[in-house]
């Protein structure tokens, strides 16, 4: 069985090269002969009509957000593992809250910015004052693509929400209303539908909880319903693998992102689980059934 590791054309995260290679190492010990490639190396095209693909392999481990290549793939019939739908899904946080809503899950109440188009236009001060009235102040702001959380601010103040919407308005992005606790958020990893790895991220200098903008992960085991919502957002968005974020109000988990391609070297390295080697045995189980 021959297998691609795609990741972006132009990586330079040691933490995402780390990730692919972890993924391909476990591939290759379950017998796939697996290569880690960049999107820009994987040839396809559409010629005479048709959609032409390069190379040769059963299926690909998609690590990229690149929408156009994974859809190419499966309309060649090679299996995409997460599919590109789920990532699209994932990679759009809008996108992500409308497939998650009426599902049961708990989403802070959110409201789509309006596109704009023009360089010269101005946020509407109405607006901003509608979105403060609804959501309540401090909120976050975020832009509707983006990792690690360098496109998400919080909002204390009315000046600080119309920096920001100035600053997001050439680009898609999102109101929410604040919950849970600043600076901590739980990262489950759910490999075919499963909870494999927990772990509790805290950051006492900032109220993102994320790795990369210097929060650090414990170790934990969350409360049942924080798993189960967890694994409902996996089945809702359909993916093979992801990493949930969830945040504590109270004891109630609220959904803060879906993250297909969520990198995994933290919680491998404090919770003890094998992330990668459990995601490869999960696509080897997927394609020879």
């Amino acid at each position: 069985m021959r297998a691609v590791v795609l990741v972006n054309a132009y990586i330079r995260s040691p933490g995402m090269i780390r990730q692919a290679e972890r993924v391909a190492e476990e591939l290759r010990l379950r017998g796939a002969e697996t290569s880690v490639m960049k999107n820009g190396e994987f040839s396809a095209y559409v010629h005479e009509n048709r959609i032409t693909l390069r190379q040769n392999c059963d299926f690909v481990v998609n690590l990229d957000k690149d929408k156009y290549l994974p859809r190419m793939l499966e309309k060649c019939g090679v299996r995409v593992f997460n599919s590109a739908r789920a990532v699209e899904l994932c990679d759009d946080k809008m996108l992500t809250c409308i497939e998650l809503a009426g599902a049961g899950l708990n989403l802070p109440d959110t409201v789509p910015a309006p596109l704009c188009y023009y360089a010269d236009a101005h946020a509407e001060e109405d607006f901003l004052h509608s979105i403060e009235s609804r959501l309540g102040l401090p909120l976050v702001v975020k832009k509707s693509f983006g990792s690690w959380g360098a496109e998400v601010r919080l909002c204390r103040s009315h000046e600080e929400l119309a920096q920001a919407a100035e600053e997001c308005r050439m680009f898609p992005h999102l109101f929410q209303k604040r919950v849970g606790v600043p600076g901590e958020d739980w990262r489950i990893i759910v490999v075919g539908g499963k909870t494999i790895a927990c772990m509790k991220r805290k950051n006492d200098c900032d109220f993102r909880s994320n790795i990369e903008a210097g929060g650090k992960g414990f170790a934990a085991e969350p409360p049942a319903e924080f798993i189960a919502a967890a694994e409902k957002c996996a089945a809702v968005l359909g993916l093979d693998y992801c990493g949930v974020d969830l945040l504590d109000e109270g004891g109630v988990p609220y959904v803060c992102e879906v993250n297909s391609n969520a990198l995994f070297n933290e919680a491998e390295k404090v919770t003890g689980v094998n992330v990668a080697g459990a995601f490869a045995e999960h696509i080897m189980a997927q394609m020879r059934a």
